[in-house]
């Protein structure tokens, strides 16, 4: 009997985990795999679940004849609340790592992802005695963090199963259901999530003489640090620096001692992140120094994600592939997003070739009238919106359609 993807899809939905912890999600999906028939085991990076179905059987350890092929699909969800008003909308709260109490939702469409993947695995099984080879197959924990798949590397990965030969994977994203978007080079930009604290000196809110505000001090730098993408950088190239979060002082009679900003930082290469570094240390240092601190800003590198690199060769494969099965006019180059992902580890440290690609979950009517009126951006909601659920049909179709085309194409 056939999975039900649908259901698959809003069980997953209506249940989404933030980031290693995502137990459920890799509980349903290893159940799924080890049910059709692959070497499963979970625990890998915290949750991570990895799949191995080798084809034609050689027995647990050995590589069936024919290239490794690694496709991988995130699960994890965010804090976030729903607002979708779908009848299968999440409700569902967690704790965030400062021990807060969050709303979750899914608002990157990984339930899609994991959906998509388990019903390609499926149609694969099932037409096993047409292609040869190993199919290893990770569904991989807190790509939102950005550290699920140096987590997964870390627990030792290329150690203890096939190496791959390519890297496959795919996100859904608010194109018109149907349209595929890739392209060779770069496919997503490299990012930074820095931390900066700015120090003051606190006191009471009616002697502000006796202090050196913090407030000001960070207001007047996140000011300032917008002008390096507007005013430093090429206005032909791609750079984005983004204040996410700033926080200062308990109450409104009290200046604070410090304040705490939160920066994403954006890039298509090495060159432009050593500029954009230097910029944001160089423009917080002057502001602080300009407030009168007495101590030096910190600055705490969260997290760093490599450029999304496809290889050429590969994508060019793959390009004619789903070209050939989902027809002329469906395949598209999307430009470079500058959005970042964490996939680009695993093909780095297997120094194989990588081929990541997106597929429009937008119901192809609405997206066509939004495109008419003008109003994509006020109407279509993206990635991270409170508003974003991919419709289900044919987005789950296209997304296993379009894994087993990838897969297919690398398989003897």
């Amino acid at each position: 009997m056939s999975i039900d993807l649908e259901a698959l899809y809003t069980d997953l939905h209506q249940h989404p985990e933030l980031s290693f912890q995502e137990t459920r999600t890799a509980g349903i999906a290893a159940g799924h795999l080890r049910d059709l028939g692959l070497e499963v085991e979970e625990g890998v990076g915290i949750t991570g679940v990895v799949g191995v179905f080798r084809n034609p059987s050689t027995g647990s350890g050995r590589r069936a004849d024919g290239p490794v092929v690694w496709a991988r699909a995130d699960m994890d969800a965010l804090p976030v609340e729903e607002l979708t008003g779908l009848p299968y909308a999440s409700t569902a709260t967690g704790i965030d790592p400062a021990g807060h109490a969050v709303p979750i939702m899914h608002a990157c469409g990984h339930d899609m992802h994991v959906t998509a993947m388990i019903g390609a695995v499926e149609r694969l099984v099932a037409e096993r005695d047409s292609w040869s080879g190993t199919l290893v197959v990770l569904i991989q924990p807190a790509e939102e963090y950005g550290a699920g798949s140096r987590a997964m590397l870390d627990a030792g990965l290329l150690e203890r199963y096939p190496k791959p030969d390519i890297v496959l994977g795919q996100h859904v994203t608010p194109l018109p259901a149907g349209i595929i978007g890739v392209r060779p080079g770069p496919q997503m930009a490299a990012a930074d999530g820095i931390r900066v604290t700015m120090h003051g000196r606190g006191g009471h809110g009616s002697r502000p003489h006796t202090t050196i505000d913090p407030v000001v001090m960070a207001a007047a730098t996140v000011m300032r640090l917008q002008t390096i993408a507007s005013r430093e950088l090429d206005p032909q190239g791609v750079g984005v620096v983004t204040v996410g979060s700033i926080h200062a002082g308990t109450k409104s009679n009290i200046i604070a001692a410090d304040a705490t900003l939160e920066l994403s930082l954006r890039y298509p290469d090495d060159e432009t992140r050593e500029k954009v570094m230097a910029s944001v240390k160089r423009i917080v240092r002057a502001e602080a120094t300009a407030s009168g601190a007495e101590v030096e800003p910190e600055f705490h590198t969260e997290h760093t994600l490599p450029p999304t690199i496809n290889d050429a060769d590969a994508t060019a494969r793959v390009t004619a592939a789903l070209t050939r099965v989902l027809g002329e006019g469906t395949v598209i180059d999307p430009g470079m997003f500058t959005g970042s992902e964490d996939v680009s580890w695993f093909a780095r440290d297997a120094g194989a070739p990588l081929v990541f690609w997106f597929w429009g979950g937008v119901d192809a009517a609405t997206y066509a009238a939004a495109e008419a009126a003008g109003t994509l951006a006020a109407s279509i909601p993206t990635n991270h919106s409170a508003y974003f659920a991919p419709v289900p049909h044919p987005t789950i179709e296209v997304g296993v359609t379009a894994m087993v085309t990838a897969v297919r194409e690398f398989m003897a």
